[in-house]
């Protein structure tokens, strides 16, 4: 052991630096460059994956904290405990229902896990709408992440092991 590895203390150990991802809602779980907007899936945002959610319940995708709750409760950001930022949206172009549909169930400063529900939205609202359900989960600072695998797609229950991301 060298006499500054005291230092670097944690966050040195591939396993702390992984962060394992579960499907934030029950439905069809999509790589990114499938969701029908080209801003999320031609990665403009940064990498991640979409699901097409079954009901209106919407969970944090890992473990982590609240960094920001947009005031039209479209869109909630976390930071993870590996420091991976995520951006969870709802819908596509829902910006422009001002809240409408949604109800945040989180604060900025909220621990969360993925027992945590952060958002409910009224899915029949949406489409009345005319918009996309699509629950769209981003990596926003991608220049942090290492390594990101999505392992499982197609349809799968909330709190399901779907892949994982990995900090520097």
């Amino acid at each position: 052991m060298g006499v500054f590895d005291f230092l670097k203390g944690k966050g040195n150990s591939p396993k702390e630096t992984k962060v394992v991802l579960s499907n934030p809602v029950n439905g069809k779980v999509i790589p990114i460059d499938d969701v029908d907007d080209p801003v999320f899936s031609q990665k403009m945002m940064g990498d991640g994956f979409g699901v097409i959610p079954s009901d209106g319940n919407i969970f944090s995708p890992a473990a982590g904290k609240v960094v920001s709750v947009f005031p039209t409760q479209h869109a909630v950001g976390l930071e993870l405990d590996n420091g991976v930022e995520v951006l969870v949206h709802i819908g596509i172009d829902t910006v422009e229902l001002e809240g409408g549909p949604f109800d945040t169930l989180v604060k900025e400063g909220d621990t969360v896990t993925t027992d945590t529900k952060i958002s409910t939205v009224d899915l029949a609202g949406l489409k009345e709408a005319g918009k996309e359900n699509t629950v769209i989960v981003v990596f926003t600072n991608m220049d942090q992440v290492d390594h990101y695998d999505l392992s499982t797609t197609g349809e799968t229950t909330k709190g399901a092991e779907i892949g994982s991301v990995s900090s520097k």
